[in-house]
């Protein structure tokens, strides 16, 4: 019987031996025997050959490499494929640039907005033209990127651009598909399906329409093969599609930013131990190239209104819960009245934390 395992639920590591993958907050412990890592390898070095990449590539790979990070498993299965790779992680602009043209790279892997940004920075800040860098592929991975974001960078760089899809609680790359295609294409069949938030069941395709919910089954692995997790993923079905459709917006009780998932419940909890909390909103935007995350709260007393280290209590707590960078703002008005938590989100990604409403 299939086992359905969503990001809050993900089970313990404690009896788990060899190799653990860690979330960066702790939640998540994913363990990968010599087996697993060998076969989490060929599945990324499959993803990587269907979207282009080729023995004559240099990569360069510009992702997280810590905790569940995908940075240097990518690297590994692209040097299998490719003529040289290596994991550079997503350091300042500057350095990502020297560190392409040192390996005279013709693939940059990264995430949609570290490829925004650092185009927008070669424009205005190091007076660069993008073709200098000779790209033939920009291989994008780990967000939901915004609108016209393929186009633009293909025409920039002159390069082919893909998108990934990679498993978000291992980081295995497991699907890809080129900016014209409707649908993911898995490079194994059984690997990435669909269902309905509040059902426990895959679909079958062609598809009715309403919201679904992206879902792993990772078969290869020898301790999750018999389950299906929940990504927290979701999309818009429109339909009678016959395949899975990228990624546009998330659910559930953690939400993706910059490339990491926050938990809700973990935020709730720390802010509940600080004394004078009346009600806060998680506030989220991508006004630029990047995404910004601000946390207002609102104090139950006036005295605690500027109070700077009732405001650094709250700084430090979520600074202990995820390397996300998040903001804080304290409302100038106090208010007694106790309200639930709030999540906006201005990218329009996260729909809800409560599944079974979504549905």
């Amino acid at each position: 019987m299939t086992s359905w395992i969503t990001r809050a639920t993900f089970p313990s590591g404690g009896p788990a031996r060899g190799l653990l993958l860690v979330s960066p907050e702790g939640d998540a412990v994913a363990p990968l025997s010599a087996a697993d890592r060998d076969a989490a390898r060929a599945l990324a070095a499959e993803t990587l050959r269907a979207a282009g990449l080729g023995r004559a590539d240099r990569v360069v790979v510009a992702l997280n490499g810590d905790g569940d990070g995908p940075g240097p498993l990518v690297a590994r299965a692209a040097a299998d494929v490719a003529e040289a790779a290596a994991a550079v992680g997503p350091r300042g602009r500057m350095r990502l640039h020297t560190a392409l043209e040192r390996v005279r790279a013709t693939t940059l892997v990264t995430t949609p907005t570290g490829a925004m940004d650092l185009l927008a920075r070669l424009h205005l800040e190091f007076l660069i033209d993008p073709l200098d860098l000779e790209l033939r592929h920009v291989l994008l991975v780990g967000e939901i990127p915004s609108p016209n974001t393929a186009a633009q960078l293909a025409a920039e760089f002159e390069a082919s651009v893909r998108e990934l899809y990679a498993d978000p609680f291992v980081g295995v790359p497991i699907a890809q598909r080129a900016p014209s295609d409707a649908v993911l294409t898995p490079v194994r069949d059984g690997l990435l399906g669909l269902a309905r938030p509040d059902k426990d069941a895959l679909l079958e395709a062609p598809y009715d329409a309403g919201l679904a919910e992206l879902v792993t089954t990772p078969t290869w692995h020898s301790t999750l093969g018999g389950t299906a997790l929940r990504t927290g993923q979701a999309v818009r079905l429109a339909g009678g599609e016959q395949g899975v459709p990228a990624p546009a917006h998330t659910i559930g009780e953690h939400v993706l930013v910059r490339g990491r998932w926050l938990s809700l419940p973990k935020v709730a909890a720390a802010l509940s131990r600080i004394d004078g909390v009346s009600r806060w909103e998680l506030r989220i935007t991508r006004e630029g190239t990047l995404d910004a995350a601000a946390l207002h709260v609102t104090f139950a007393r006036d005295t605690l209104v500027k109070n700077p280290m009732w405001k650094s209590r709250i700084a430090q707590a979520l600074y202990s819960l995820t390397p996300v960078s998040i903001e804080v703002v304290v409302e100038p008005e106090a208010s007694e009245e106790r309200r639930p938590p709030v999540v906006t989100d201005h990218r329009g990604h996260h729909l809800g934390r409560d599944r079974s409403e979504l549905s």
